[in-house]
């Protein structure tokens, strides 16, 4: 049996009458961008999010790089994330002038730990040139924001959300999304709530943030032709909207659907030799992705593709390893417990759409594994 990591087309095929009709009366409709479906679409996700206000823009990338600009990061400050995350969330503090700065995770949720943060920020000599931090969402498992949220407090350090991953996640009983000054969303397609191209989203409560966003994305519009700040192009079109609003009333099922199918794998890899995700008390996992780890992770990988199995490893190497960003002078063994987790883990097909006789495949395959 072949089992594909991810397959798209299953999901359209299910739901492409219901988007087919919210595009052609958006084409009809004459109007592209900065209409009345993105209006709405904002007003929705916000909602959804238990928070206040939402901005789209072009992609998850330009949501944090906005973000940060709008929460008053300048050239040459310091912002704080993890160091095993995707590299768009390095390249989005880049674009804002900012350094990236890597804390190292802690090993049970891989998210960033917030003892090591609280030690870093110790450490720090004035003038204090720390602006923010962007803890990671990682695979849909939230990171520990209350603490986090603390830690920053006492340093008057802005702490915007990399929710990327995080859709329909929840910690401590609420949705992600509403609990820091920002929290910044991708639409990729391969997300929970994913688009048909490019898109993202800012969420925030504070009306004055979403004000410098919303100018920010549109060249720095104050009004028509009025511009008040240093501006870019990035505007989530009414087309990618119209089909958001469409995914946004599917999104609790298909997540209730990956928590079943991750239940299921839990079950069955229960005796398998790999380590399994955990859910910790305070959080309610969306499984955007299924991550197992193995010391032996790329000979498990092969037996998997053998048996027409697809994986993904999310990620090989952490960004501070990465020939982009040597200049920052990270060495080797800086960052143990990311280094660590990058070199174990493993993305399995975990969507909506798989069927039980695929998944059982992959258990059984990784059971069998020997090697």
């Amino acid at each position: 049996m072949d089992v594909p990591f991810l397959d798209l087309a299953r999901q359209y095929r299910k739901i492409g009458s219901e988007v087919g009709a919210a595009v052609a009366s958006t084409l009809a409709s004459g109007y592209y961008v900065l209409g009345s479906r993105l209006a709405a679409f904002e007003r929705e996700f916000a909602i959804y999010c238990g928070a206040h206000y939402a901005v789209g823009v072009g992609s998850g990338t330009d949501a944090l790089h906005l973000a940060l600009r709008a929460c008053g990061v300048r050239p040459g400050d310091r912002v704080i994330t993890a160091p095993n995350t995707a590299a768009p969330t390095i390249c989005a503090i880049a674009q804002a002038g900012a350094l990236p700065v890597f804390v190292d995770i802690e090993p049970r949720t891989l998210t960033l730990d917030p003892e090591k943060l609280a030690t870093y920020l110790a450490a720090q000599p004035a003038p204090f040139r720390v602006r923010a931090i962007v803890p990671v969402h990682l695979y849909g498992h939230p990171a520990a924001m209350r603490e986090i949220l603390a830690i920053a407090a006492a340093y008057d350090v802005r702490v915007i959300e990399d929710a990327a991953q995080a859709h329909s996640a929840e910690y401590e009983g609420r949705r992600v999304g509403g609990m820091a000054d920002a929290s910044c969303w991708s639409f990729y397609p391969t997300k929970n709530l994913g688009a048909y191209g490019d898109a993202g989203m800012v969420v925030t409560n504070d009306p004055q943030l979403a004000e410098r966003v919303r100018m920010l994305r549109n060249y720095g519009e104050e009004a028509k032709y009025e511009n008040r700040v240093a501006g870019v192009n990035s505007r989530l079109d009414e087309i990618q909207a119209a089909a958001l609003r469409v995914k946004l009333r599917h999104l609790d099922g298909w997540v209730a659907a990956r928590r079943r199918l991750a239940a299921r794998y839990d079950a069955l890899l229960a005796e398998a030799p790999v380590v399994r995700p955990i859910e910790t008390e305070a959080a309610r996992h969306c499984y955007h992705l299924y991550v197992i780890r193995s010391p032996r992770r790329d000979a498990l990988r092969k037996h998997l593709e053998k048996r027409g199995i697809g994986t993904n490893v999310h990620y090989p190497v952490p960004v501070h390893r990465q020939a982009a960003y040597r200049h920052l002078e990270y060495a080797e063994g800086d960052l143990p417990c990311a280094e660590w987790a990058c070199r174990q883990v493993l993305s399995l097909p975990l969507y909506p759409e798989l069927a039980d006789d695929e998944l059982e495949h992959v258990a059984s395959a990784i059971r069998e594994f020997r090697d």
